[in-house]
């Protein structure tokens, strides 16, 4: 790992070691947001949403759909619906029973529109089947509305055992995160943007988790320098790229040097994350060794999602722009 330090108290790192240092007692975060999920879903009707286009799922993505439970929020409390909407955890109030009974026409778009995203822009079940086939399919949906108005939100996905979903609802295993907009389901740039967004904003996350549970700061004071500037680097030589990049890709207006060039460009960016995952898993690996049980776990997270971008690169990516390569030069060659 290569060590970049600045001098003492020079950046935000510094000053939050320092605040580290001065205060043995932290108190736990203040002022959390509630959460607005079913309030949200409430105001929408099928009718006003894009009509669902009709997609062919495979095997596992059908089936995790017919065993898709959503967790949704409203005021501090979370839901768990289960695939026929009853109220798994906690004991339904009037709020959530009344929005199961009159929105169930949403809830089922939701599902529908959920898996579609994840087949058409994730890699998330493919890469996580061995989980979820053991699991008989379960799949856990998380919504979080993103100060949307009800119009985007960020999943994050779970499996869990359903002989064990109510007794140990804890030891449900993450598998990933997605972002939908349930009025504009074709992406820009095939989601990377988002997909760098999130990373950044989840780095900001980690030094919150940090602040917290962390029990010896100082320690890994240059980790966190070094994994701050993969981050920057990653979000602002990205974002450059993407500037040169079509925003949308059709495929029958490209010639093959473009879609050589689109391929590169997108490599390159996956590199950038690939960099950034070898340092957290680094990271990770000391964090194991010296027992920062309570803080790495987020940090194995984080890693969880930096190789389902990896993944969703390489299979959806790159993988379909190779493939359309080669389907172009046996096209020219042939003619």
């Amino acid at each position: 790992m290569t060590i970049r330090l600045g001098p003492t108290g020079s950046n935000l790192i510094d000053v939050m070691l320092i605040f580290f240092l001065l205060n043995d007692n932290i108190p736990p975060q203040l002022g959390i947001k509630e959460m607005n999920e079913v309030e949200e879903l409430s105001r929408l009707e099928v009718k006003t949403l894009p009509p669902l286009k009709s997609i062919l799922l495979d095997d596992l993505h059908q089936k995790a759909l017919n065993h898709l439970y959503l967790e949704v929020g409203t005021g501090p409390v979370l839901y768990l619906l289960s695939p026929s909407y009853s109220v798994i955890n906690p004991t339904p109030n009037e709020t959530i029973s009344d929005f199961i009974q009159k929105k169930e026409t949403i809830l089922n778009y939701l599902k529908e529109y959920i898996i579609q995203n994840l087949t058409v822009y994730s890699v998330l079940l493919d890469v996580n089947s061995y989980f979820i086939e053991q699991n008989n399919f379960l799949v856990l949906a998380r919504l979080r509305e993103r100060d949307s108005e009800g119009r985007r939100y960020e999943i994050k996905f779970y499996t869990h055992s359903p002989r064990e979903l109510m007794t140990h609802y804890q030891d449900k295993i993450y598998i990933g995160r997605d972002f939908i907009d349930l009025f504009q389901f074709k992406r820009k740039y095939l989601g990377v943007k988002e997909l760098i967004h999130s990373l950044k904003d989840q780095y900001d996350t980690l030094l919150d988790k940090a602040e917290e549970k962390l029990k010896k700061p100082l320690e890994y004071k240059s980790f966190f320098q070094e994994i701050k500037e993969y981050v920057n680097e990653l979000s602002s030589e990205s974002l450059l790229l993407l500037q040169s990049l079509p925003p949308y890709i059709d495929f029958n207006k490209l010639s093959g040097e473009d879609l050589i060039d689109i391929n590169s460009q997108y490599r390159t960016i996956n590199h950038y994350i690939i960099e950034l995952n070898d340092e957290v898993a680094e990271f990770e690996n000391l964090l194991r060794f010296k027992k920062e049980m309570d803080f790495v776990r987020y940090v194995t997270k984080y890693k969880k999602d930096l190789a389902n971008n990896i993944s969703y690169f390489n299979i959806k990516i790159n993988g379909c722009l190779q493939e359309k390569i080669y389907n172009w030069k046996n096209r020219n060659k042939n003619s």
